[in-house]
């Protein structure tokens, strides 16, 4: 691939961290410039930017992972999409293999549909607060996005920051 080509690659991926990477070529591209996707957390945007991953095999991945599922190996993204090892070895340079403790992997929460108790299980949210993320959930319906919550829950903008890395709308 040409300089020319790597650097548009380069910008097209600073401008748009979701940039959806069109061939083999371009993975290459990605991971000398150091994209890499943590399979462990990655989310559904993060594994289309791969080619060959559709939005349902993407939606997999991000369930399994969200459900305590952490992925070790190429081999164990494959036998989870069902598809042979050599059809997603060409994408390994930009995956990482990143593991969490348990301690570390509460996974994300969706504070539509979560209760008080799973809702106390992230490190920053009271009893407090847990109940008033669900009464104002029953009261005035779910919450759209992060934005939406904050606002009806008058959050401040530091809780808001801490929460966003625990919550899944």
């Amino acid at each position: 691939m040409n300089m020319f080509h790597k650097k548009l690659i380069r910008q097209r991926s600073i401008d748009d961290p979701y940039y959806r990477l069109r061939s083999l070529a371009e993975i290459a591209t990605a991971a000398e410039l150091g994209i890499k996707i943590d399979v462990n957390r990655a989310g559904v945007d993060d594994w289309l930017r791969l080619p060959g991953i559709s939005i349902h095999q993407a939606r997999s991945l991000v369930q399994l992972s969200q459900s305590g599922v952490q992925f070790y190996s190429i081999e164990d993204i494959a036998a989870a999409l069902n598809l042979s090892v050599q059809y997603l070895r060409p994408l390994a340079p930009v995956l990482s293999f990143c593991y969490y403790e348990e301690s570390d992997a509460i996974g994300r929460v969706n504070p539509n549909t979560a209760s008080v108790d799973r809702l106390r299980q992230i490190p920053i949210v009271d009893a407090s607060l847990a109940s008033t993320i669900v009464e104002n959930r029953m009261a005035i319906g779910p919450y759209r996005n992060l934005v939406d919550f904050q606002q009806r829950l008058s959050l401040s903008g530091q809780l808001t920051g801490q929460l966003m890395h625990y919550l899944q709308f």
